[in-house]
């Protein structure tokens, strides 16, 4: 009798030890559970690499300062700006860049060539930006001007060589033309919105580097240059913006003005940024970092010289975005 009752406290006893083990397997399970679901959405880690616009570049590397510091502190996210079509020729290729800042709208042969490669490529607007003409800041005539004598300035064709061929009391200097180079989704803009694919003065000053732009123009008296509004509110020390006057009297490019039914309508553009969507798929940063931006660009777009988009667009996105999790 002695024996059967210890017979029967050991199979308690391995019984219990039995649900004990199990318990540490489930718990165990559990959270290897909870630790991947926290690298899926939580804790990520990897690169995002963006190349492109030199307009859009300074509100991209603000949002990417910001989502590696208060976001994800071990994804490195590289913000490049060699220029919207240079961008393009990056983003285009078999393991290209993750994202490409534009000026401009992708175009047709762009887009060809992402079909060709099987790049799944996906627009999203981020700000809207105005085209800005500057002078020099002693220049204290030509601080207003129309829409047309801007457009004749730089225009092959337009017959204006010194700033006394548009208004004889002004002086009879040479006015000498700036602007981003052929690489910049800007020039394309101007080239073939403004100018509607006229050619351009054959002296005009182009250059790649928006820095190197601001020196020249703020060293030359008689100056006048165009590039994104944002390069300008930056720089508001040694140039000075031009008034436009689109038929109902002088405009300056501000904030306010800067929109697609606004005062300055004539020159605003959206700017954009595109993104591989393979990558989105795959790299989990990349898609992570695409529904951040989204939804934080509008909190940053004013401090870097651009007005923000409707709550409407940013909510479209961020539906196309949350499908691909």
């Amino acid at each position: 009798m002695k024996k059967m009752k210890r017979l029967g406290l050991v199979a308690l006893l391995i019984l219990f030890i039995g649900f004990i083990t199990a318990c540490d397997e489930t718990d165990d399970a559990s959270a290897k559970k909870s630790d991947s679901n926290n690298q899926t959405s939580g804790e990520l880690e990897g690169s995002v690499v963006i190349d492109g616009s030199g307009t859009v570049y300074p509100l991209m590397a603000r949002v990417a300062e910001e989502y590696m510091v208060a976001e994800q502190e071990n994804v490195s996210v590289e913000v490049g700006r060699s220029g919207t079509s240079a961008g393009f020729q990056k983003f285009l290729v078999e393991n290209g860049t993750d994202f490409n800042d534009a000026s401009r709208e992708i175009k047709e042969e762009e887009l060809a060539t992402a079909t060709d490669l099987g790049i799944e490529v996906q627009e999203l607007k981020v700000a809207l930006d105005g085209l800005t003409f500057v002078i020099h800041p002693d220049n204290n005539w030509a601080s207003e001007m129309t829409e047309e004598e801007l457009i004749s300035i730089f225009h092959a064709e337009g017959n204006i060589s010194n700033w006394s061929d548009i208004n004889p009391d002004w002086p009879s200097e040479k006015i000498n033309t700036y602007g981003p180079n052929e690489n910049h989704g800007t020039y394309e803009f101007f080239y073939e919105n403004i100018l509607e694919k006229a050619d351009l003065v054959d002296d005009v000053d182009l250059q790649q580097e928006y820095s190197t732009l601001v020196t020249l123009i703020s060293q030359d008296k008689n100056a006048i240059g165009f590039f994104g509004f944002g390069y300008y509110v930056n720089n508001k020390d040694s140039l000075q913006a031009v008034q436009v006057d689109f038929g109902d009297g002088p405009v300056e490019p501000s904030l306010d003005t800067i929109a697609e039914d606004g005062a300055y309508a004539n020159f605003t553009r959206p700017v954009f940024t595109y993104l591989n969507m393979n990558a989105a798929k795959e790299k989990p940063q990349v898609l992570d970092y695409a529904i951040y931006l989204v939804e934080n660009v509008n909190a940053f777009a004013g401090e870097t010289g651009f007005a923000p988009l409707p709550d409407e667009e940013i909510n479209e996105y961020l539906e196309t975005l949350e499908k691909l999790k």
